[in-house]
């Protein structure tokens, strides 16, 4: 099958997912005849798409639901990308689903009600501090698997980073001393996140106690300075550390979808009720505007109005 912008799909792309996209990308070209450059597009948008599942789990498109598309047009919402490139992005998708229905690589369509998330409209999903706490909870232990649980959720919750910045954290990176980490979001950009005891505690055994025998089961030639390292000694994936997410959730048992992106949404949400201002949770999150920081300020009006129904006298 000739490649037309298969070339820029994510090398870890499992088979089944790339094997549709490419299908998709030949008929772009071959039966509506788009140029190479809408190609391109169309492709870096499956790749976004691509990515975002192959970190969910998912390794076959009939697994794919709508659920899991209007996660993505969440996360859309949530990474930077202006309104257009957003909407283009989920267009994108949704004539990518109608293309595999059609050719019978899917049973059904699950993008075609989705549509674009109004951005203060639509409330992303945070668990509630005793949630959060008895999914670190999970991870007590002396093992080495638990002990870098621990570390990752701590870091994950007290910086509200995003999952690909938390494992791109290198050791210099880190300050265990300030309390300081450094971290890299979209297009590079580079910002310093403070984080509480918790945190450091968890990040401290795991740097001390655990990563330096991980670390030695690196071959020479692999890079050693990453903060987060598999049994093999090398960077943890993007996969592995969303499964460790997982995991925590599921030994939790939370009853919501658990995601690293609900502990950043989570983050955001009870700084805001716990009295922060919005830029300052804008600069902690890494927006670019502080519009897109505005979606969590619903969540805390949710709250305040929940509280009041179950509480007031008079709120019925």
């Amino acid at each position: 099958m000739a490649r037309h912008g298969a070339e820029l799909l994510p090398e870890n792309l499992p088979g089944d997912l790339r094997r549709a996209f490419e299908s998709y990308l030949a008929s772009l070209r071959f039966e509506r005849g788009l140029s190479m450059n809408s190609i391109d597009a169309y492709a870096r948008d499956l790749a976004r798409y691509g990515t975002w599942l192959t970190d969910d789990g998912v390794s076959r498109l009939g697994d794919v639901d709508r659920q899991k598309v209007e996660n993505f047009a969440l996360h859309l919402l949530d990474s930077g990308l202006a309104p257009r490139s957003r909407a283009r992005a989920l267009v994108a998708v949704r004539r990518f689903h109608t293309f595999a229905l059609g050719e019978n690589l899917a049973p059904t369509d699950p993008a075609s009600e989705v549509s674009p998330p109004q951005e203060g409209l639509r409330l992303p999903k945070a668990l509630a501090l005793d949630e959060i706490e008895a999914m670190i909870a999970t991870t007590d232990g002396e093992e080495p698997v638990q002990i870098r649980a621990a570390a990752l959720l701590e870091l994950l919750y007290a910086t509200g980073a995003r999952i690909s910045e938390a494992v791109g954290v290198d050791l210099d990176d880190l300050d265990l001393d300030s309390g300081l980490v450094r971290l890299y979001g979209k297009g590079g950009k580079e910002r310093i996140v403070p984080f509480g005891s918790y945190a450091a505690r968890a990040l401290g055994a795991w740097v001390s106690r655990v990563r330096p025998s991980m670390a030695a089961k690196a071959r020479s030639s692999a890079p050693a300075g990453a903060l987060f390292l598999n049994a093999r000694g090398t960077r943890l994936s993007r996969v592995s550390a969303w499964q460790i997410v997982k995991d925590a959730g599921e030994a939790a048992k939370i009853d919501a979808e658990v995601s690293p992106h609900t502990f950043r949404h989570s983050f955001a949400t009870h700084l805001l009720e716990g009295g922060a201002d919005i830029r300052v949770v804008q600069e902690l999150l890494g927006h670019a505007s502080v519009t897109t920081t505005q979606i969590y300020t619903k969540v805390s009006e949710e709250t305040l109005r929940e509280v009041y129904a179950t509480s007031h006298p008079r709120a019925r």
